[in-house]
C-alpha cells in the first residue's frame, strides 16, 4: 500500500488516481470530523468536500513537513473555524453541535452528550480530537501549534471535567431512580 505522503506527491505531479485514493481514504473520516461537531449532516458534506478543494488548490504549495493526516484536519480545523464564526454571526442555528454516539444505552448516550457539552470550546475540541478522530498527541499539537506537553496537560483536564459533569449528572440521576425494593417492571415504567 503506497503511503498518503507518496499520494500527496503524486498527486501534485498530476496524477488524479493519487488524488482518488486519499479522497477515498479520508472522505469518511472528515465527513465524521464535520458531522461531530456540526448540526447539520449536508453542511458536514459540504465542508468535507471543501477540504479536498481546498487541497487541490494548495497542491503545487504542498511540502511533505508533516503527514498528510495532519495536513488535512488542519485544513479542516480552518474550515470548521470559518463555519463556526459564520453561524454565529448570522445567528440561524442557537443549537450546540451532537456528540458521536457511544454504544450504550440511550440514556448513558444522552449523560456523555450532554457532559460534552458542558466543556469548554478548547477543551471539547482537543479530547474529540484525541478520542474520535484518534489523532497522536503530536499531531494534535502540530495542529493546534502548542507543544505536545500543554495537549497532555489539557487532554487530562478535558478528561478530568468531562468525569466531574458524568459524576455530577449520575447523582443527579440516582435521585429520580426508584428504589431498590420496587419490581422491576415498575422501574422500567418510571425511567
Amino acid at each position: 500500500m503506497i503511503s498518503d505522503e507518496a499520494l500527496m506527491l503524486e498527486f501534485q505531479g498530476g496524477s488524479r488516481a493519487a488524488f482518488d485514493e486519499l479522497f477515498a481514504r479520508y472522505h469518511k473520516p472528515l465527513f465524521g470530523f464535520f458531522g461531530r461537531r456540526l448540526n447539520n449532516s449536508a453542511r458536514a458534506e459540504d465542508l468535507a468536500q471543501e477540504t479536498f478543494l481546498a487541497v487541490i488548490r494548495a497542491a503545487s504549495r504542498y511540502e511533505p513537513r508533516a503527514l498528510v493526516r495532519t495536513y488535512l484536519y488542519g485544513i479542516a480545523l480552518k474550515l470548521l473555524a470559518a463555519e463556526r464564526r459564520k453561524i454565529l454571526t448570522s445567528s440561524t442555528s442557537s443549537q450546540s453541535a451532537p456528540e458521536p454516539e457511544t454504544g450504550g444505552t440511550p440514556e448513558s448516550v444522552l449523560w456523555v452528550r450532554q457532559a460534552i457539552e458542558k466543556l469548554d470550546a478548547p477543551e471539547r475540541e482537543i479530547l474529540m480530537l484525541r478520542e474520535y478522530e484518534q489523532l497522536s498527541y503530536s499531531d494534535i499539537a502540530e495542529l493546534l501549534r502548542i507543544p505536545v506537553n500543554t495537549v497532555r496537560s489539557r487532554l487530562f483536564r478535558s478528561r478530568l471535567a468531562l468525569k466531574g459533569h458524568l459524576e455530577s449528572q449520575a447523582k443527579n440521576n440516582s435521585a429520580l431512580r426508584p428504589s431498590a425494593g420496587q419490581p422491576r417492571a415498575e422501574r422500567r415504567g418510571m425511567q
